[in-house]
């Protein structure tokens, strides 16, 4: 699927074209970063969502602000749409020293480490982390208990190339599973014989998340000014060795 047919699809949908483009220039990032179970792949799936249980023509609001600390209602828009308002916000009023953002009915959220790139790259320390839907079961099996509850970390570097960590708790993904690259069965936490420290990951995940934004799926930012600059330091330690988040490596 192209770029074009991509958006076309999801304005045929209702997303007006800011929010359509918005949506697809996430997607086909996730596809240049080689993360194609969050690409344009997912876009029949987010058509079923917009004809469903999230409203195309929704916009996500800012309904608590201080300095540092915001809450925001994605309304039942698409989640991507909330962490692109979220991103522009703090980008364009960054922390005077930090700030936690939480957003309730944000779904779905997409690569959370492409928000926190945006922030790194804006010269903010960022901790992007969101829920979803229960997809991951117990170690010991039963039903789903969590979501695939991703973390990103991001940290910008006077060198120019930010280190952006992005870990979800799943062996899978759910995009991996939309797209016949897995089974079912096998989204469960990562780590085979040490599954249950990615499920305790995931857990603490699913309970920080629901505490700040409540039931529904949501996220949760965290950006701040860093102090120093730890990444040159460490880039020499790994001696040329690719880094997370490094491109064209």
């Amino acid at each position: 699927m192209t770029r074009e047919q991509a958006a076309e699809r999801l304005r045929a949908s209702g997303l007006p074209d800011v929010a359509a483009e918005t949506v697809v220039a996430h997607l086909e990032g996730a596809d240049e970063a080689g993360k194609h179970g969050h690409g344009l792949s997912r876009v029949p799936w987010l058509e079923q969502l917009l004809g469903g249980e999230r409203d195309p023509a929704a916009r996500p609001e800012r309904t608590e602000r201080a300095e540092g600390y915001e809450r925001w209602d994605g309304r039942g828009a698409l989640g991507y749409l909330t962490l692109a308002a979220i991103c522009e916000a703090l980008i364009d009023e960054p922390p005077e020293r930090a700030r936690l953002v939480v957003a309730t009915s944000c779904f779905p959220t997409g690569m959370l480490g492409a928000w926190a790139r945006r922030l790194a790259e804006a010269g903010l320390v960022a901790v992007v982390t969101a829920t979803s839907p229960r997809r991951l079961p117990h170690p010991s099996g039963g039903a789903p208990l969590t979501g695939t509850n991703p973390i990103a970390i991001a940290v910008p570097s006077t060198d120019g190339q930010p280190v952006v960590a992005d870990v979800s708790m799943g062996a899978v993904t759910h995009g991996d599973v939309l797209s016949g690259r897995a089974r079912p069965d096998e989204l469960v936490p990562f780590g085979g014989p040490h599954a249950h420290k990615a499920f305790a990951l995931a857990a603490g995940v699913e309970l920080l998340v629901g505490a700040l934004a409540g039931p529904e799926p949501g996220a949760v930012v965290l950006a701040a000014r860093p102090g120093f600059d730890p990444v040159p330091g460490f880039r020499e330690l790994a001696g040329g060795r690719r880094l997370p988040g490094d491109r064209g490596r």
